[in-house]
């Protein structure tokens, strides 16, 4: 079987090296990076191609032979590149975090036949394929909350923050409306807003703020009160909503002594070398899951928990081990025809399906990836 990844970034790049491991697939990265295509060289089983994708021609050109797709492209282009692949015929399996509804694009996946599995890494993704699973085996859920981050080991002054992604897309996660369900009804707060501090063993204290992280469950649960926050080391959200009020994440281009100029596209630019992890510079990817529901006569409690560190054995972040193999389980899921549901489906359908929930934790306990969870009765 033949994948193809669009898009060879650092969580792009784990997603290959972790399909083309047994050799059971040909695995095809495209990228117009030359320099992160060179990382897969000498990778058994690995074709690189240098290719501009934010042209839907191209993409459509990239895929033509793929029996699966992977798009690990950045957020601005996520839905245009998930929209040429569908048109294309090709399933696939999308971790980009793009502020368009993936679920326009449900009629033509269904038309085309395709199985589309969209915001497939670790939040969301993982903690959302949790949560279908258990809908599929309570009788009701009151709660869902999610906190998660992925932080530097190592805290530098001013930003305390590495970005193990485009850095486009976490100012996109600051600047976004962020969606809540209260009692049942949709609310939206701002982005950075309603801080609180956690304390995490091994970690130490972190401050949590709203995010737009419930995407799609917002629409496909029925579960009266859902919020997702963010975890960074204290101070670093104040910093950021700075930032943003100030207009240095606005998108509307202004002039400059004649120039004009998008002021988040220069912000990127800016923090990008600031926010790049250093070569061999260790991450953790922190998220707390907690779900209260019924079952029967019981009032259960359930909590997940993951800290996942930096792969020195690989050279592999902890934010692409995370992200990349949820991704690339998935990815076997949809190739095995374990998941086959056509259209275009937020990971939360894969939990509700029988055996996909136990086959990921399976996928992620041989890959060293921590997800541990308990339950508690009251």
């Amino acid at each position: 079987m033949r994948i193809t990844v669009l898009g060879a970034g650092l969580v792009g790049n784990a997603i290959v090296l972790d399909l083309a491991r047994d050799g059971e697939f040909e695995v095809t990265a495209v990228d117009r990076d030359r320099s992160a295509l060179q990382r897969l060289a000498s990778a058994p089983g690995v074709y690189t191609v240098e290719v501009d994708l934010s042209r839907p021609e191209s993409v459509r050109h990239a895929v033509a032979d793929a029996d699966l797709v992977i798009s690990a492209v950045p957020g601005f282009m996520g839905f245009e590149t998930l929209r040429a692949v569908i048109e294309a015929g090709r399933n696939v399996v999308d971790i980009a975090f793009f502020p368009e509804d993936p679920l326009l694009l449900d009629d033509v996946a269904r038309e085309q036949g395709v199985t589309a599995v969209v915001d497939c890494g670790v939040a969301p993704g993982l903690c959302n394929v949790t949560l279908g699973y258990l809908e599929s085996q309570l009788d009701r859920i009151d709660t869902y909350s999610c906190y998660v981050g992925g932080l530097p080991r190592q805290r530098d002054w001013p930003f305390e923050y590495r970005a193990c992604f485009s850095p486009a897309d976490v100012l996109e996660v600051y600047a976004r409306p962020a969606r809540l369900v209260e009692n049942g009804k949709e609310v939206v707060r701002p982005a950075l807003s309603e801080r609180e501090m956690i304390d995490f063993p091994g970690i130490g204290t972190l401050e949590a703020f709203n995010t737009d992280g419930l995407r799609s469950l917002v629409r496909t649960m029925d579960i009266p009160d859902m919020k997702e926050k963010t975890l960074r080391y204290p101070g670093h959200a104040e910093l950021m909503r700075v930032f943003r009020d100030t207009g240095f994440l606005d998108t509307d281009p202004i002039e400059v002594r004649g120039q004009t100029v998008v002021p988040r596209d220069l912000t990127s630019e800016l923090i990008f070398e600031r926010w790049k992890l250093r070569e061999g510079e260790e991450d953790l990817t922190v998220m707390h899951v907690v779900v209260e529901g019924l079952s029967g006569e019981n009032d259960l409690t359930y909590t997940f928990d993951m800290l996942d560190s930096y792969d020195r054995a690989t050279d592999t972040t902890s934010m692409a081990r995370t992200t990349g193999y949820t991704c690339s389980v998935v990815a076997r899921q949809v190739a095995s025809g374990l998941f086959r549901r056509p259209g275009v489906n937020p990971p939360e359908y894969v939990g509700r399906e029988e055996g996909c929930y136990e086959d990921l934790l399976e996928g992620l306990r041989e890959r060293d990836v921590p997800w541990e969870g308990s339950v508690a009765v009251s």
